[in-house]
């Protein structure tokens, strides 16, 4: 299992300097990623409005600062955002851009930040630590680590969304947290990870998440059976690591393996009789993630006997999130058909 787990690291620093490689020559970022068919949000800074509503609530207008220093979320509040600050600019929900994604939705961001809020007001417990104290001490890194809870109907199956950010940050903010909401809108408990931004530590963090929810089902209400991994960018690559060698290669223990994979825009390409089903989806103008690289894998994967399904959008660039307003749009209510498909 030793050399197994040596084998897969090595594989992820060549996958990763390949997708960093791409986003360098192809120059895409939130400031460049424009295209006809892309609806980008304002892009500027909003200074006469109001940072707040009487009844407290956020807006466009609040900045990030307050939000990430709101006493309501305690401690874990700084993690909403990109704990490397210069992978982000905007001082204002409204006005937040993250590096290499494109079609960042305020309404949602805001949205988002109000869900946690209020949540978070009624006494809910909407953050969990993943390892103990113990540990953080040991390891720093790891205080920089947790889930975020999206809760859905109880007894429900769960999904844990990883977002991208190259292994350098994490794009929560719009490559998890939506994806989480909107499953917990649809009755499914959702959990968005905050995980450390190296490839291999990435995929320990994730393990230890499945883990934890194991072990904790009963009080998070949540049915472990079936449960599905999702991930954007890097953090496709994380649910197909994870889906694929399984949480014990990663120190998680020996856990069965999520029902269905749900990745979006990843030039990932490995493959095995051990993948479990995958559904994919990305743009065509992806100057990251090839999006025939995409296509061949899941037509292998299908040629192995494993259900897959596919979507790639005309016009799209890296990162495109739920696409809201874009070719993209409805890609998830897909990838919730596909995904329970497989509990059948």
């Amino acid at each position: 299992m030793e050399r197994e787990v040596k084998a897969v690291s090595k594989k992820m620093w060549f996958g990763l300097f390949g997708c960093l490689t791409a986003c360098i020559a192809s120059g895409c970022s939130a400031e460049t990623s424009q295209t006809q068919e892309v609806t980008l949000p304002y892009r500027g800074e909003m200074k006469t409005a109001p940072h707040s509503q009487t009844d407290g609530a956020y807006t466009a207008y609040t900045p990030i600062s307050d939000v990430a220093g709101d006493p309501v979320f305690a401690d874990y509040g700084r993690l909403l955002f990109p704990q490397q600050p210069w992978y982000y600019n905007g001082r204002t929900l409204g006005s937040l851009q993250l590096t290499w994604y494109s079609c960042i939705d305020p309404k949602k961001t805001v949205e988002i930040a109000n869900y946690l809020k209020k949540r978070a007001e009624a006494g809910e417990t909407i953050f969990y630590d993943i390892y103990t104290e113990e540990e953080k001490a040991a390891d720093s890194e790891k205080n920089n680590t947790g889930l975020f809870f999206f809760k859905g109907r109880a007894g429900a199956p769960f999904a844990v969304c990883s977002a991208g950010g190259g292994f350098a940050y994490v794009a929560a903010m719009h490559d998890s947290f939506p994806q989480a909401l909107e499953l917990s809108k649809r009755g499914y408990n959702a959990f968005a990870l905050i995980y450390r931004p190296d490839a291999q530590k990435a995929c320990e963090d994730l393990s230890r998440a499945i883990a934890f929810i194991f072990a904790h089902a009963d009080e998070l209400g949540v049915r472990t059976y079936g449960y599905s991994l999702w991930g954007g960018s890097a953090g496709a690559r994380m649910a197909a690591w994870v889906g694929s060698y399984g949480t014990a290669a990663f120190s998680g223990g020996n856990l069965p393996k999520p029902a269905a994979v749900i990745m979006q825009y990843t030039g990932y390409s490995e493959y095995s009789a051990a993948d479990p089903p995958t559904y994919a989806c990305v743009g065509e103008e992806d100057g990251i993630a090839d999006w025939l690289t995409m296509k061949r894998r899941l037509q292998k994967l299908k040629a192995l006997g494993i259900d897959t399904e596919f979507h790639h959008y005309p016009g799209l660039r890296h990162g495109f999130g739920l696409g809201t307003g874009t070719p993209a749009e409805g890609w998830l209510d897909e990838a919730v058909c596909f995904w329970e498909r497989q509990l059948q």
